[in-house]
């Protein structure tokens, strides 16, 4: 076997290239890993993907054009032994287990030292499977809390976006009784003080996006 075939071949997707520049310059050095491939979005994350067949893909979740809980399911989906590890700066327990359930085999932050990327890397080559600190505990903190209804959610969402009660009822054909019904439960399930609070929890958990 050459030393080429031997290496772990890395594809890196993210939408800085900074942070690509990074994780260029951490592999290089890296005499058991080689970087093949490199994208900005998810879609070119998928075209990158069927174009060289890495070994393991380091994903960013926010990016324009297509996320990359998006481009995880859609590579998964036409790859189901994709090995990918997501590499982000948002650690709500919703959005790691979003990530989770869509196939991903490790959930790492950016703030985290090179050497932990590189061990996740070789490991989740391995085959296993690897969560940060930071991320294990998010999902310990919130797994007994009773999850948002996908009503809720909607409510969450047009709440966060700045509509008053009158407005969502409008916006949803429901009657502003409802709304006030859902916005209570919404409350009482986050813990939140009020609806401000509530948005800036479901947006930190990852329940919604703006």
């Amino acid at each position: 076997m050459s030393a080429g075939s031997s290496q772990i071949r890395i594809l890196t997707v993210d939408d800085h290239p900074v942070v690509r520049q990074g994780i260029a310059g951490l592999l290089a050095i890296q005499s058991d890993i080689t970087l093949v491939g490199e994208a900005s979005n998810g879609r070119e994350a998928i075209q990158q993907f069927r174009a060289h067949r890495p070994d393991v893909t380091l994903m960013d979740l926010q990016m324009p054009e297509m996320n990359g809980i998006d481009a995880l399911i859609a590579i998964r989906s036409e790859f189901p032994d994709a090995k990918v590890i997501v590499l982000t700066t948002y650690v709500g327990d919703v959005q790691i287990l979003r990530a989770l359930k869509a196939g991903a085999h490790a959930y790492l932050l950016k703030n985290m030292l090179h050497k932990e990327l590189l061990d996740a890397i070789r490991a989740v080559h391995a085959g296993k499977k690897s969560l940060s600190p930071e991320a294990s505990y998010e999902i310990a903190e919130h797994a007994t809390d009773d999850a948002l209804t996908p009503a809720e959610i909607l409510v969450l969402r047009l709440i966060a976006a700045g509509n008053a009660n009158k407005q969502i009822a409008d916006q949803l054909s429901i009657t502003e009784e409802t709304v006030k019904s859902r916005v209570k439960c919404i409350l009482s399930k986050l813990g939140a003080n009020d609806r401000t609070h509530a948005a800036m929890i479901g947006l930190k958990r990852g329940i919604i996006e703006l």
